[in-house]
């Protein structure tokens, strides 16, 4: 999941202030992605509580790859499977590695966040049994990946941005394929299905900065639909 960047990116404008244009609230960004600012807002309150509880049960921490690199990026998850790495590679299981219990359930709040999201992205009847709950810490980075772990590729990727803002690459179905930065900030939602499933994706190396929700973090809640898809 985690793999050398390619270099220097085709540029949007980031971060924007009171001296930039207003990004508009929802962005089509390509068949079958869409970017919703300010998506989870509203629900950013329940989303702490949640998170205290899923961290409680099951701690962050940081994956080791199967080439035996440790994760920039902390994480942990709830729902009816983790997503998880180590030298023997990528996968989903029901059990946390490091307790050996089931991971924390998904709270109704997640759950809620991630239907209407997708549903407002064109995808209904969105279900998922995964979220992958990710903690980075400036300097902290993802790179450009697909999400391909999942048995079937049917069901879209939520993934909402919380905390300090960050860069995002958005690139094609290609990995040579030129990525653009998009600017995700506290509250923002992406959903990408259908034609935009298996898109390559990143985050950049995130900066010092501070966010009353999470402190000098951002935290990315990624839901997917794991196990065989219930979408028709």
């Amino acid at each position: 999941m985690m793999r050398p960047d390619d270099g220097e990116q085709m540029m949007l404008p980031l971060f924007p202030d009171a001296d930039t244009e207003r990004l508009p609230e929802r962005e089509e960004l390509c068949p079958g992605a869409v970017l919703l600012r300010g998506f989870a807002l509203t629900r950013e309150a329940g989303i702490l509580d949640a998170l205290h509880v899923i961290t409680a049960e099951a701690p962050f921490r940081h994956m080791i790859t199967p080439g035996g690199f440790c994760m920039s990026v902390a994480m942990t998850n709830c729902g009816s499977y983790g997503w998880v790495s180590d030298l023997t590679g990528y996968r989903y299981d029901a059990i946390d590695p490091e307790s050996g219990k089931p991971w924390p359930s998904m709270p109704a709040v997640f759950l809620k966040l991630a239907h209407e999201a997708a549903a407002s992205a064109g995808f209904e009847n969105y279900v998922p049994d995964a979220c992958l709950v990710n903690r980075y810490e400036p300097g902290a980075r993802l790179s450009l990946h697909q999400d391909r772990n999942e048995r079937d590729f049917s069901s879209p990727i939520v993934s909402v941005s919380l905390g300090i803002p960050a860069a995002f690459l958005w690139s094609g179905l290609r990995r040579k394929d030129r990525p653009v930065r998009i600017p995700l900030m506290h509250g923002d939602v992406m959903v990408w299905g259908g034609p935009a499933r298996l898109r390559y994706h990143g985050v950049l190396p995130v900066k010092e900065s501070s966010h009353s929700f999470a402190g000098r973090h951002r935290i990315n809640l990624t839901f997917r639909r794991a196990a065989s898809s219930r979408q028709g």
